[in-house]
C-alpha cells in the first residue's frame, strides 16, 4: 500500500481513492477462502459518501441474502456491498485504525450476504 497519513490540519486520516480500495482488498483477501467461495453473485464497491440521509453509515448491503434465495432468484442483478471512503476516514485516527475498521466494515457487510442481522453481529463484535 502506498504512503498516507493524517492531515496537518483537523487531523482527518487521508487515503487515496486508490489506497482505500486496496485497504479493501486486504480485507477481502482475508476472508476464509471456504466462505469467500459460498459468496454467490455479490460485487464488493467503494463509494466516498453514503447517502445523504445517513452521514454516518460505514457500510451498506444491498441485495437478497442467500438465505432467503429460492428457485425464482434468477437473472438478477449482483448484490451490492458499499464501503464508504469518508465516514470510514474521519472516525479514524490513525492507519492502523483504519485497516482495523475497513476490514470490521467489510465482514459485517458480508455477514449480511450470508443472512446473519445485525443483532447477531452485535453478540459476536461486529456492530
Amino acid at each position: 500500500m502506498r504512503a498516507w497519513g493524517t492531515t496537518e490540519t483537523g487531523g482527518v486520516l487521508e487515503t487515496t481513492e486508490t489506497d482505500f480500495e486496496e485497504l479493501v482488498g486486504e480485507a477481502l483477501d482475508g476472508v476464509p477462502p471456504e466462505l469467500a467461495r459460498l459468496m454467490d453473485n455479490v460485487v464488493v464497491l467503494v463509494e466516498d459518501e453514503p447517502p445523504a440521509e445517513e452521514p454516518d453509515l460505514l457500510g451498506l448491503y444491498d441485495g437478497i441474502p442467500l438465505t432467503e434465495r429460492d428457485t425464482s432468484y434468477t437473472f438478477a442483478q449482483p448484490d451490492r456491498i458499499l464501503v464508504f471512503r469518508g465516514p470510514l476516514t474521519r472516525m479514524c485516527e490513525t492507519p492502523e485504525e483504519l485497516v482495523e475498521e475497513v476490514r470490521i466494515t467489510v465482514v459485517h457487510e458480508i455477514a449480511h450476504h450470508f443472512g446473519i442481522d445485525d443483532d447477531a453481529l452485535h453478540e459476536l463484535g461486529y456492530a
